[in-house]
Order: structure tokens, then C-alpha cells, then sequence
């Protein structure tokens, strides 16, 4: 069991943090998040490929340092981390210092060279990835009740859902500022906060070098008007309980995570623009495999219908 019992009402926040990293959490299972979805890192290896093609990239603007850091945000069970460091020229490969940050325990027969950790190291000099980790940064979930006023939505193991207080302070704020709700029922948006917070330290980790953040995502321009809020299992989307039993992931603002590392790490630049355009401006195209050999699945192995950003 995760922690809580099944009849306490908690925020939505508290209640993902306790389903998916507490002590016998989803993301501790034994069979990894590869057991019940895939990200791009797990559907091809063309991926590390386009990741290790970035970090030469990012070595040759740091004039080649005697040692270039790879960071591996959300590790799950190393793929990611493998497959670049694999897929190295001899010469970077021999320079690369790679951190796998996950809060699971260190795979058996992980590469020795990997070091695992459980948050980033400090002074990066070289490129921080962040492959489908701020989806999975708990939030707090928001919906406007009958009266127009946007309160936090409380929820309970067996995933039963009731309104609660008016959300207030920093958190109505963040609201206000990057995701303004109509005064109409049942309208919804998750608060993300939390994940601004976390992107902004994961930056001010990198001393010299580059962070990049890959996310289903969305903007201000366009937020759902209910939110993304979902669960997967065993390679289905299905409802979101916070039980243990689950993935549960919400999009990502990612305009509004930018803005806080700008403004947190005094940090220049920063863009947002498609997993598409980033991946064809490192080299891969876009065509698709031959009919015979074309995967299928869906996010039964996390193949999500919105474009990732």
C-alpha cells in the first residue's frame, strides 16, 4: 500500500507523491515504467542517438572541457543514459561523466560508468536532460464550483473526487498568471507550481552547458479547458487513482516552467518549440518505417495523441 488510507481526502498533489513515490510507489515497482508505457526513449534507439548528437554539440561550444556531464532526469531504469552513452564518439565518450537521477533503486547490471542518484549533482558542465519528467511532478488540481470560484479538488485512494477550500496565495497567483479559469462549473486546471519550482532548480544545477525539458505540453494560448489529468497501466490509458496501481501524468505548462528558470537563474534564451522540429534539427527525419516493421502500439506504450513540445 501507498501511504494514506483509502477514506482520507487529499489534495491531488499529496495524493500523486504518495502513489507513485512512496515506499511501495508506481515508480518503484519492479518491472520499471517501461512495464506499462514507453517514451520516446524506450521506442527506438534513433532517439539516444539525437540526444548524444546534442551533447557533442553542446561539448564543442564549451571548447571540449576535460570532463562533460550528462545528466539523465527521471531515469527509470537507465535506458536513456545507456543508449548516449553508447552512441558517443570514442573520444566524448571517454570525457563523459553520466548521472542517472531517480528516486528507484539502481538497476542490477547497470553500465559502471553510470553514476545513480537521487536528485542532480551540482556544477554541471554539459547538458541536463529531462525526458517525461515534469508530467509526472505532482500538482495540485483546480475546478471551478458553482459559485465561480476555483477550489482545490480533493481526492481519495479509490480516486473519488470532492471540492475543497478556495485556492489562495502563490498558487492562486500561478493561476491567475498562467492559467485563468471562466467563472463556469466544472472547469479544471492543474497548478503547476510545483513543476516550475523543480525546473528552476534542475537549471541552476548546470554551471555551464544546457537544460532541456521534453514534455507533452501546452501553452497559454491554448490550455484544455479541463485539464489532461490521466492515468496509464500496463500499456492502457485509463482513470487516474492515486493508489499505487497507476502512471498518473498531467501536460506540462512549459511556457510558464521557462519563465520561472529565466527568472530563478538570472538564466538567458530558452525556448519552446515541438519534439518534432528539435529531433529534425538534430538529424532525424520524420518518414516512417516500412508497413512490415511499423510498430503499432499506442501509449500502451506512451504514444500520447497530442504533439509533445
Amino acid at each position: 500500500m501507498t501511504d494514506g488510507t483509502a477514506g482520507e481526502w487529499r489534495g491531488w498533489r499529496a495524493a500523486t507523491q504518495a502513489a507513485l513515490y512512496g515506499p511501495d510507489g508506481f515508480y518503484r515497482r519492479p518491472e520499471g515504467p517501461a512495464g506499462h508505457f514507453r517514451t520516446s526513449v524506450h521506442a527506438s534507439p534513433l532517439f539516444a542517438e539525437a540526444v548524444a548528437r546534442l551533447l557533442c554539440r553542446v561539448d564543442e561550444a564549451l571548447g571540449r572541457p576535460p570532463a562533460l556531464d550528462f545528466v539523465d532526469m527521471a531515469a527509470g531504469r537507465g535506458e536513456l543514459v545507456t543508449g548516449v552513452l553508447a552512441a558517443l564518439p570514442a573520444d566524448v565518450a571517454s570525457r563523459t561523466r553520466a548521472y542517472a537521477v531517480e528516486l528507484a533503486g539502481r538497476p542490477p547490471g547497470l553500465d559502471h560508468r553510470i553514476e545513480w542518484l537521487p536528485e542532480p549533482p551540482h556544477g554541471i558542465t554539459g547538458l541536463l536532460f529531462a525526458n517525461e519528467w515534469l508530467d509526472n511532478v505532482p500538482v495540485e488540481i483546480a475546478e471551478v464550483d458553482p459559485a465561480g470560484v476555483a477550489r482545490r479538488v480533493l481526492v481519495r485512494r479509490d480516486g473519488t473526487e470532492r471540492l475543497g477550500e478556495p485556492l489562495s496565495g502563490a498558487e492562486a497567483e500561478w493561476l491567475a498568471r498562467w492559467w485563468p479559469l471562466p467563472a463556469e462549473e466544472g472547469l479544471r486546471a492543474e497548478v503547476g507550481l510545483p513543476r516550475d519550482e523543480a525546473w528552476a532548480d534542475a537549471v541552476a544545477a548546470v554551471a555551464r552547458g544546457l537544460a532541456v525539458a521534453v514534455d507533452y505540453a501546452h501553452t497559454a494560448d491554448a490550455r484544455p479547458l479541463f485539464g489532461t489529468l490521466t492515468g496509464f497501466r500496463a500499456g492502457r490509458e485509463t482513470a487516474p487513482v492515486p493508489d499505487g496501481s497507476c502512471d498518473i501524468t498531467a501536460h506540462v505548462a512549459l511556457d510558464a516552467a521557462r519563465e520561472a528558470a529565466r527568472a530563478a537563474c538570472a538564466a538567458s534564451g530558452g525556448r519552446v518549440l515541438t519534439q518534432r522540429a528539435a529531433l529534425r534539427a538534430l538529424g532525424i527525419a520524420g518518414a516512417r518505417p516500412p508497413a512490415r516493421t511499423r510498430d503499432h502500439t499506442t501509449r500502451g506504450l506512451r504514444t500520447r495523441p497530442r504533439e509533445r513540445r
